[in-house]
Order: C-alpha cells, then structure tokens, then sequence
C-alpha cells in the first residue's frame, strides 16, 4: 500500500493525499508535478526511473475499511539529499533515455 508522502521532496510543497499535483516513481519518492516538469525532467534523482500520477485514496470508505480514515497518508516528510546543481546534472546525462529504456 502506497504510503502517500506528504510532500514533495525537492520543494517541500504540501501534497495531501487527494492532490492531483503529486507524481511518484517506481520507489514511490515523492515530487510535485511542477519539480518533475521543470526541475527533474522526468528523471527520479534517487533512482532514475520516470514518474507516474500518484493514485487518490478515497476518503470515504464505500467498501468496509477502504479509505484514508482506515489507511492514514504518512506523515514523515522526506527530502531529497541530492543538491540542485547534482539534480540537474544527473537529469540532463538521464533524461534524453526513454523511462522503459532506464
């Protein structure tokens, strides 16, 4: 079950769990679609893999135990280690691959 980060970890913009802003990686590492635009280039600096839309869980439960009141989103905020300037240079060697092809 995906935990659903509560921010992205390049900007540290707020990404609760119904926000459609939200993009995750394979590893589910969390960015905005704004970072993953302009900043990332589509590459996860933690993995190199592309991104995808995160899912929404939904709020109310329309199937016994089946939503955020029963799964909670995390709260433990997570930061990228890597640098701007390491960011940027790993996306530009990275990002002319394909996703499938990474």
């Amino acid at each position: 079950m995906l935990e659903l980060r509560p921010n992205c970890e390049c900007c540290d913009k707020d990404l609760p769990p119904d926000s459609v802003e939200a993009m995750i990686c394979t590893y589910e590492c969390t960015f905005c679609r704004q970072c993953v635009d302009e900043v990332l280039d589509n590459v996860c600096p933690n993995c190199a893999g592309g991104f995808s839309t995160r899912p929404v869980r939904p709020k109310t439960a329309r199937r016994p135990g089946v939503s955020l009141e029963y799964q909670p989103p995390s709260e433990n905020r997570v930061n990228t280690r890597y640098s701007q300037e390491e960011i940027k240079r790993f996306s530009a060697a990275t990002k002319h691959i394909a996703p499938e092809h990474r």
